[in-house]
């Protein structure tokens, strides 16, 4: 039934052709009749055809009205098949009724018709290979019995000629029918897995939609992809990888035919499987995880590929179809989301898709989009928070990114640095923060605005950028001089930092050499070894703000940042605190000798203007 797929619009444009062949063709038959004083026969036989044309007609209206399914496309295939068959075999009654007669001239005109409509039915049907094929014999052997019957030698030979012609056109309908499979099947399926294509598989999906909305049951849908293929193919080259594809793609097809599902390659590594129907939401639920657990343990068995043993999981999205009003390139979607969602939650899962995943994602998206015009709408400002010393004395302050956005008002740096960073925005938005934060120090070095240093933020995408060491020396070459170079911090997040570390050491160097310093931000949330303290060249370590709330409540909050505090003398290192928030936790820190305070008790993070009132402020007391 499937195989049919490419093939029901193409016999459905051909009803039309053969409408308009036949019908201005035996027409000619009622002037014949007319010419040889015969009407009743032609004339009865043309009513005959038109009473068969109106329903030829009839078929065609009704496919192209009717948004059928695959099954009923099938089956209004079965009634035009019946239809041509009677409409080609029409002719044949005529080439009987003027055979029959002593008019040689008729005898011409009915051989000739037979052989015309002889090639028309290899022509046309040449994507129904049976009914081709019935249609040519019953109507070449009827005028190959004929020229026999005749008994002459020019008959005989013509008789041959006939048989030889009649094979041509089989072998000719045979080869265009066998070609048209090949294109078809290149077509709606994968080239390497041999399974359906994404083509084939949304053909399938639409036609499951047109079901659920007659039918009123439900199917699940299955987003298949394959964790870590990447780094196979580049390791073990794409050979191996396709050799990987296959024998996975085989695993699941096995296991769909199980379930009576079908599944098809997107691409890539992405696999999309759909079930059969159910009659409840709750049970295709039920079932979808039933499989998709199934699917994760049958990846996840080992692969003996050329040598190797191989080692895959996947993640898997579910998408339940119970809305007939969706696309299927909208259901695709959903899996297409809940597969990502079960990657960023750690791989090797299933997740359904929901209304509430489906507003998250929806937002990520609408910030992903919006973030690529905050620089140019001047939606990013930079605000900066006090950093103080002992002494209650502003001796620096971090600069922090906002966001406020016309459409979706203010965006906090938790929810749009992680997706700059994900997308490369970071790049152009650091570029941007940096080049102000810059502008800021230098203008207020030229007020007599004096700090000991500016922390700024960076990201691990940026240091690994190409430029990114050579456009902090431009910047700084551009707008602070060499002393207040001194005085600039970049802070990296210790979660961060080991991802190459000798690359990151190299980078760090060429940037110390401009006199800017570095800060591990965030120290005790990551999962760095201390040894990373003596390879990387930092100056400062800055306490989690996390630890600092837990000091009025827990004793190992207050032992943590004591071990911090040990560290960072060991090392050499300055200490800063950041997210203090009361006189109890100052107190503390200023008790064990924590070298510089910040936080929401001395001043939440304010633009220009008001930190340099604030300093004012600061100042007179």
């Amino acid at each position: 039934m499937l195989n049919n797929m490419s093939f029901y619009k193409f016999m459905h444009k051909q009803i039309i052709v053969l409408l308009y062949l036949f019908v201005s063709t035996g027409l000619t038959y009622v002037v014949i009749g007319h010419l040889y004083s015969s009407y009743l026969p032609e004339i009865t036989w043309y009513i005959f055809m038109l009473l068969l044309s109106l329903w030829g007609y009839r078929l065609y209206k009704e496919y192209s009205i009717n948004n059928y399914s695959i099954d009923e496309k099938e089956r209004w295939l079965n009634r035009l098949r019946y239809f041509l068959f009677i409409y080609f075999s029409a002719w044949t009654v005529m080439f009987f009724t003027y055979v029959s007669r002593d008019i040689i001239e008729l005898h011409y005109i009915a051989i000739t018709t037979q052989l015309g409509v002889s090639v028309v039915s290899a022509t046309i049907l040449v994507s129904e290979k049976k009914l081709a094929l019935f249609i040519l014999t019953t109507s070449m052997l009827p005028l190959t019995v004929y020229l026999i019957l005749v008994g002459e030698p020019y008959s005989y030979f013509i008789a041959s000629l006939t048989f030889v012609l009649g094979w041509v056109l089989l072998y000719a309908s045979r080869n265009t029918y066998n070609y048209l499979q090949k294109s078809q099947f290149q077509a709606y399926h994968d080239y390497l897995t041999k399974l359906g294509n994404r083509r084939y598989f949304i053909e399938l999906l639409e036609d499951a939609i047109k079901i659920q909305k007659s039918d009123n049951k439900y199917m699940y849908l299955l987003l298949v992809d394959l964790d870590h293929f990447k780094t196979i193919n580049d390791t073990l080259g794409h050979d191996i990888g396709d050799m990987l594809l296959i024998e996975a793609a085989n695993r699941m097809n096995k296991l769909a035919k199980i379930h009576k599902a079908t599944i098809s390659r997107l691409g890539g590594d992405e696999f999309c499987i759909l079930s059969s129907t159910c009659k409840s939401k709750e049970e295709s639920l039920e079932k979808a995880k039933k499989f998709a657990q199934e699917m994760l343990d049958t990846i996840k068995q080992t692969y003996f590929i050329a040598g190797h043993h191989l080692y895959i999981s996947s993640s898997i999205g579910v998408s339940i179809i119970d809305n007939p009003n969706m696309t299927a390139n909208t259901f695709i979607k959903e899996a297409d989301i809940a597969m990502y969602e079960a990657k960023s939650e750690g791989r090797n899962g299933i997740t359904v898709f929901n209304n509430e995943l489906s507003i998250r994602i929806e937002r990520k998206l609408e910030i992903e989009r919006l973030l690529h015009f905050a620089i140019e709408n001047n939606e990013i400002s930079l605000k900066y928070q006090p950093q103080l010393n002992y002494k209650n004395e502003v001796i620096g302050c971090e600069v922090l990114a906002r966001w406020h956005n016309e459409k979706l008002g203010n965006i906090g740096p938790d929810e749009f640095i992680p997706i700059s960073e994900q997308t490369g925005f970071i790049i152009e938005l650091g570029y941007f923060i940096l080049e102000e934060a810059f502008k800021a120090f230098s203008d207020w070095d030229k007020k007599g605005v004096s700090l000991n240093q500016l922390s700024i933020n960076v990201s691990m995408r940026q240091m690994f950028c190409i430029d990114f060491a050579d456009n902090v020396v431009k910047l700084s070459k551009k707008y602070l001089s060499q002393k207040l170079c001194s005085k600039v911090v970049f802070e990296m997040t210790e979660t961060s930092v080991a991802q190459d570390i000798n690359k990151l050491v190299e980078i760090m160097h060429k940037i110390k050499k401009c006199g800017i310093r570095f800060s591990m931000d965030d120290f005790g949330t990551g999962y760095s070894s201390l040894s990373y303290l003596r390879q990387i060249p930092i100056d400062e370590l800055k306490i989690d703000k996390s630890f600092i709330g837990e000091i009025d409540k827990t004793n190992k909050s207050v032992n943590m940042i004591k071990t911090i505090l040990n560290i960072a003398k060991n090392f050499g290192l300055s200490i800063v605190a950041e997210g203090v928030e009361t006189q109890m936790q100052k107190d503390f820190l200023i008790k064990e000798k924590c070298d510089i305070l910040q936080g929401y008790y001395f001043l939440k993070p304010v633009d220009k203007v008001d930190f340099e009132k604030y300093l004012t402020t600061i100042k007179n007391q």
